[in-house]
């Protein structure tokens, strides 16, 4: 049997402060019905709660939610209106009522509070556990709570931490009171976890990745949206890294949006690949947590480019731009030649789509020069052929053809390029040099130029022979000069083939190996030959031959040697005589006794053993 006094301790025991026990909206909820006219000013009246406390003041907080929250306001212990000029409570477009729902936080803890954080107080009289009365937790988050005594604690551990983002934003249990084991009253408990700013923003992954747009979109498009979140549902803002490389490209006009917007023409050609820096901010933390993306966007090839001849001649270079002009074709022909395909110079005539990525097939023809038939071209290779053979060169020394290149999809987007057709006459040898080396001197100077000399310090002239000519001077061939070592700009030939030196800029002993090319310009042939040039040393005389010192007459006239060989001559007979006549001075200044002993013909060292008688005489 339940006495009274043991009901009166029930109640009670749950009879807890005021989050729970002030609060009859916290104590299992109740509906409210009020009536409002339609077009009532803002702040009328919806009506009034029944509450113990001051809720804003005390732990109790009263939140409105639901489909048409935003038609009431709470002011105080009042549910008002909450219209305006602009937004009219109509029935013929709200319908006959509005629901909403009000909502009672009774208590708040922070979340990744410890375990043992306060969460409530009892008002009990009595001490729960040693008299008949038992309370206990019960309910979806009951494990999230203990109770210590009268008071309701946080039931938290390290490795289950209390988060908003896992748990949601309110934690709801029972408190049962039990008097002999058997239940008296039930109570809803409801504890609202205030959020912290504990996760960093981050970005989808899915709004991160390679993007592919084409080179034709236009400036002030939107190229692709980002979308960040953070865990703790904080206001974010975007924007890009201005100090990239490819930040001038992109922009975001509305930092809440994550929109990117085109700020610069794309140019497939210049770039084919772009990467903008994002970054996603909190703004309405102190901490200001953010997080950065990089976006690649990968730009595709639009059919904005026109055909273009090669080889490409450019004009203008300065790194993300190339401008070329189309090149002039040239080729020789004979009068002989016939039913012949033209092989061109520099190439043969060829024409690409601007567009490298997209290569569109192309169609040729000659505008204007064909010379009714005579000139004929494959529209789909640009192959052009001679059908019939000039008469007479001299009447018709050369064609000019106009070849058109144009789109087979929009013939719209075309290019002109000219190709030369010389008439030329028959060439049978082609030109050559004489000599593989060619040996050059240079005597040390500080003129600015000076003539490459040879042996003998002749001036060395490279001419290449071709036997079409009677003379064998070719006066179409051009002579080019290339450094084998390094020797480049200091030499330069002309076109009589005399190599030029700049000597003040050569020092002696320096040797230089050039090759020179001569081009035969109406066949196109080429020879070949090297120069072999040394610097001497000031006053060194230049070698007169490749073998050393010649001889003596080697390189006179014959007067001049005859001349030389009669002063030899008389230089020898007058030294001759010179000799004979000392030899004679020599004989008369002998001794006078010996003179005798030679008329007596006696030798002077033999003495007379007896006188000489008259008749030995005789």
């Amino acid at each position: 049997m339940l006495m009274p006094w043991r009901l009166f301790l029930c109640q009670m025991a749950l009879n807890i402060f005021y989050p729970i026990a002030k609060a009859s909206l916290c104590l299992g909820g109740q509906d409210i019905f009020a009536m409002v006219k339609e077009n009532s000013p803002t702040g009328e009246f919806i009506a009034n709660l029944s509450i113990n406390g001051d809720p804003g003041v005390s732990s109790i907080r009263l939140c409105l939610t639901g489909e048409n929250t935003d038609w009431f306001y709470l002011e105080g212990r009042t549910i008002r209106l909450n219209s305006s000029f602009s937004r009219i409570l109509d029935r013929e477009v709200l319908g006959s009522v509005l629901i909403a729902a009000l909502t009672c936080y009774e208590d708040a803890v922070k979340e990744n509070s410890p375990t043992g954080e306060f969460i409530a107080n009892l008002s009990i009289n009595g001490d729960p556990g040693v008299s008949s009365i038992r309370l206990c937790l019960t309910g979806e988050n009951a494990d999230w709570f203990y109770l210590e005594g009268r008071t309701i604690r946080l039931n938290s551990s390290f490795s289950r931490i209390l988060d908003r983002e896992v748990l949601g934003s309110v934690l709801i249990a029972a408190l049962t009171c039990y008097e002999d084991d058997i239940i008296r009253s039930r109570y809803r408990i409801m504890v609202e976890i205030l959020n912290e700013n504990d996760n960093m923003p981050y970005f989808l992954e899915d709004t991160i990745q390679p993007r592919y747009i084409s080179e034709l979109l236009t400036v002030n498009s939107m190229v692709f949206t980002v979308k960040a979140r953070d865990g703790d549902g904080d206001t974010i803002t975007y924007m890009t890294d201005k100090s990239t490389a490819d930040a001038s490209y992109f922009r975001i006009d509305l930092p809440n949006s994550g929109m990117v917007i085109l700020d610069k023409p794309l140019d497939y050609e210049t770039k084919t690949q772009l990467q903008v820096v994002i970054f996603a901010v909190e703004t309405n933390t102190k901490e200001k947590y953010s997080t950065t993306a990089t976006v690649t966007v990968n730009v595709l090839d639009g059919d904005d480019q026109y055909p273009q001849f090669q080889p490409c001649a450019p004009v203008y270079e300065d790194g993300d731009h190339n401008i070329c002009t189309n090149p002039v074709y040239s080729v020789n022909i004979t009068e002989t030649d016939e039913d012949a395909v033209l092989y061109f110079s520099p190439g043969p005539i060829h024409a690409e789509d601007g567009d490298k990525d997209i290569l569109t097939p192309l169609v040729y023809s000659i505008l204007s020069g064909d010379d009714n038939g005579r000139f004929t071209i494959d529209s789909k290779t640009g192959e052009i052929s001679l059908r019939q053979r000039v008469e007479n060169r001299l009447l018709t020394p050369s064609f000019r053809l106009r070849i058109m290149a144009a789109q087979v999809n929009d013939p719209k987007k075309y290019s002109v390029a000219t190709a030369l057709v010389h008439v030329v006459s028959e060439n049978l040898f082609p030109p050559f040099f004489n000599k593989t080396v060619y040996k050059g001197f240079l005597i040390e100077s500080s003129s600015p130029a000076t003539l490459v000399t040879t042996y003998g310090n002749q001036v060395l002239v490279v001419q290449a022979i071709d036997r079409d000519f009677r003379d064998g001077i070719n006066p179409k061939i051009h002579y080019t000069m290339q450094p084998l070592t390094g020797s480049n700009k200091l030499y330069h030939i002309t076109q009589d083939g005399i190599v030029i030196a700049k000597t003040d800029q050569l020092r002696a002993f320096d040797r230089h190996i050039l090759e020179v090319i001569a081009t035969d310009e109406e066949s196109g042939e080429t020879a070949h030959a090297s120069v072999d040039i040394e610097v001497l040393q000031r006053g060194q005389p230049v070698p007169r031959s490749p073998f050393g010192e010649e001889r003596l007459f080697g390189d006179m006239n014959a007067g001049m040697a005859g001349g030389i060989a009669a002063l030899v001559l008389i230089v020898a007979v007058t030294v001759l005589c010179l000799f004979l006549w000392l030899a004679k001075r020599r004989r008369e200044r002998r001794d006078p006794a010996d003179r005798g002993a030679v008329a007596l013909g006696k030798h002077p060292n033999v003495e007379a053993s007896s006188p000489i008688s008259p008749r030995h005489v005789l």
